[in-house]
């Protein structure tokens, strides 16, 4: 069992925010002793999962669902699923945006590279549009792609 400040530090959230997770139900079956949070391996798992699911997009109110279909057993398997292929789903989604701009910001970097290192953009410019080194092309074509 965890103290809510063994808890804040392990996880590196506020008490105020554990107390606000309390308060909204996130957890459903914390023991108390004198008033007193202690935390078990059930919360803490609780609370990698809600980690997980904020970092997806999820907002609170989406989370307490979520919450309150695991409470339902295996009732609501389907609907967990669910949610998280979508959220799989929508991770999936940004990460393909964020590898475009990563690789707009690596050719660039490779563009600037060159042109200090010869002192001008021309040889840069009279490889354009179709004759880089195939790993700046490959990243100079996908520039191009919509985010």
């Amino acid at each position: 069992m965890y103290t809510i400040g063994q808890v804040s530090e392990m996880f590196s959230l506020p008490i105020s925010t554990l107390r606000y997770y309390d308060k909204e139900g996130l957890f459903p079956n914390i023991e108390r002793k004198s008033g007193i949070r202690l935390f078990s391996e059930t919360e803490l798992e609780a609370l990698r999962v809600i980690g997980c699911l904020k970092e997806s997009g999820l907002e609170i109110k989406e989370i307490k669902l979520f919450m309150k279909w695991c409470e339902e057993g295996s009732e609501s398997y389907e609907k967990r699923l669910k949610l998280f292929e979508a959220r799989k789903a929508a991770v999936e989604d940004e990460m393909q945006k964020l590898q475009k701009v990563l690789n707009m910001l690596n050719f660039k970097c490779w563009y600037y590279k060159t042109a200090i290192k010869d002192g001008n953009e021309d040889r840069i410019n009279s490889m354009l549009p179709d004759k880089l080194p195939p790993e700046i092309q490959k990243l100079y074509d996908s520039r191009s792609e919509k985010l």
